[in-house]
Formats: C-alpha cells, sequence, structure tokens
C-alpha cells in the first residue's frame, strides 16, 4: 500500500517516522518543504501537492492544523478531491468539526473513496514511541481494513460510529485535558506560594489519585522551564472552541470548559504565546 501523508509538524513527523521504521512506502506533502526534511531525509518522498499526492496513494492520511486548512486540503484547487479515485481511502486526523469530517465522508462516497476521520490523542510523546490513541469515524469495515495501518503508529485504535464520531470522541477528550491542564497548572501555583518542594509534589502527586497524563508529561517540562510545543497551545484553544461549539448546538452548558478556553485565550491571543506548548499556561501567573 503507497501511504501519503499530508502535515509533517510535531505530531505527522513521529507519525511518519514510525511508518518508515515498518518500512511504509510514504509520499508526504506540506506547506513548507523545510519542515519535511527530517522524514525526507528518512526515506518519505516529496510530492508537489496535495492533488499530486492523491495520484500516487492507495492511502492518504492528513494532519493539518485548522479545520479551513482541512478544507483547502481536500477541497481546494489542487486538493485531494481533485485526483481522488474509487477504492482509494482518505484518512483526517486533524482534530477538526465532526461536521466537517461528515462533508468529507459524504464527498467520498459520491466518488467511491472511503473515508474516515481518525484523531489521535498522546502528544508528541506519543507520536513519537508509536502509543497514540486514534479515535475513528466511519464505515466499520473500513476501520477494520486500516487497522494494521494505525497498529504502526498507535498502541490504541477504537472505532466509534458513523463519520463525525471520531471527531465527538476527540472533543470529549479534549475538554477532559482542559480540566487536567488547568488543575495541574493551579496545583504548582499553589504549592509553589506554599513553599513546597515542587519535584517532590510532582511525584508524589502522580503516584496517587491525582495521577494524569498532564502531570506526568508536562509538569517536569514546566519545572524546566520548558514551554516547547508537544501540542500548541493555539491548536488546543481550536479544539476547545469547536468542543464549545458542538456543545452549544446540542443544547449543553459546560461551565468549566468555558472558563478554561477564557485562560486560553488570554494565553494565546491576549500574550501572544499560541506558539507555545499547551503547558506555557502556567506564564499567566509565573512570567
Amino acid at each position: 500500500m503507497k501511504i501519503g501523508f499530508i502535515g509533517t509538524g510535531v505530531m505527522g513527523t513521529g507519525i511518519i517516522e514510525n511508518l518508515l521504521k515498518s518500512d511504509a512506502d510514504v509520499n508526504v506533502y506540506n506547506r513548507t518543504k523545510a519542515h519535511a526534511q527530517q522524514v525526507l531525509d528518512h526515506g518519505a518522498k516529496w510530492a508537489a501537492s496535495p492533488r499530486e499526492l492523491a495520484e500516487n496513494s492507495d492511502l492518504v492520511l492528513t494532519m493539518v492544523g485548522y479545520p479551513q486548512d482541512v478544507e483547502d486540503v481536500y477541497f481546494g484547487d489542487d486538493g485531494l478531491f481533485k485526483a481522488a479515485h474509487r477504492g482509494q481511502y482518505f484518512v483526517d486526523m486533524t482534530t477538526s468539526k465532526p461536521s466537517l469530517a461528515k462533508k468529507i465522508f459524504d464527498h467520498g462516497q459520491e466518488l467511491g473513496v472511503h473515508v474516515l476521520d481518525a484523531p489521535v490523542s498522546g502528544g508528541d510523546v506519543g507520536a513519537k514511541n508509536g502509543t497514540l490513541t486514534v479515535m475513528v469515524g466511519g464505515k466499520q469495515a473500513d476501520f477494520e481494513k486500516l487497522q494494521p495501518v494505525f497498529q504502526q503508529f498507535s498502541s490504541s485504535a477504537t472505532y466509534f460510529g458513523p463519520a463525525g464520531a471520531g471527531q465527538n470522541t476527540k472533543m470529549a477528550n479534549q475538554i477532559m485535558i482542559a480540566g487536567t491542564m488547568t488543575g495541574m497548572t493551579e496545583m504548582l501555583v499553589y504549592a509553589k506560594k506554599a513553599g513546597l518542594d515542587l519535584p517532590m509534589v510532582c511525584q508524589t502527586l502522580q503516584s496517587g489519585a491525582a495521577e494524569n497524563f498532564s502531570l506526568g508529561t508536562y509538569g517536569p517540562r514546566i519545572l524546566r522551564d520548558d514551554y516547547t510545543p508537544g501540542f500548541f497551545a493555539k491548536h488546543f484553544l481550536k479544539d476547545l472552541r469547536i468542543a464549545l461549539e458542538e456543545a452549544d448546538e446540542m443544547g449543553l452548558d459546560l461551565p468549566a470548559t468555558k472558563q478554561e478556553k477564557q485562560l486560553y485565550e488570554q494565553l494565546v491571543d491576549d500574550r501572544k504565546l499560541g506558539n507555545d506548548g499547551t503547558q506555557a499556561l502556567i506564564k499567566l501567573w509565573w512570567h
């Protein structure tokens, strides 16, 4: 199976590296070719556009930044659907809108293309180690067909239902992560003010009922003053906005998630720190 991959950011690079380690034939496209140099050096081949990628791939995986980027990659003048062919597989792993996932699926159906929405969780560590969690929407038969591919970069891939179900599951994930990120941040602010040994506090809490991914992954980075993105703050804010838009359409009020969105808006929009990792939320207090 010839695999095309669009998006060589922090997450995409880790996924591509794991595909290459499995001896997959991988072609890649990214808006900025220089950002793809690492995977090109390791054996991936360059495609000049999404359209060219579609012409030469049995399966195309996409992981870009925002819903508008997804629209452009699939429906643009040089997009994937311009060269799509019957029997092909398109899988969008961008965290995006469930409604857009359904739109891509429906257009794929018209062309005989198999489409899945398959956002992931696990951050840069999971992408690098091949231990991502994949949440999938679309047709179950298509999910089962691609299970061997998902296994090359994930420790868990789960089918949740029709098109959009993967994205809705990722929204549930991001709502949960928002709570652990603010909890970790306020915990550190409190512990520091109380004069406690912060590494010892993190180690102790991570061994008890307060254990969580945010604390275990991002707590140590904060203590090292490391704000490089395992996941960009600007992309997390995008996710929270999508989650709240979807909640509004469902008639749900999520007050805690609204507050967390406001905090990330301060970080990204007011402080202009969107290119930092999500752990930079602590800068609202410490810097």
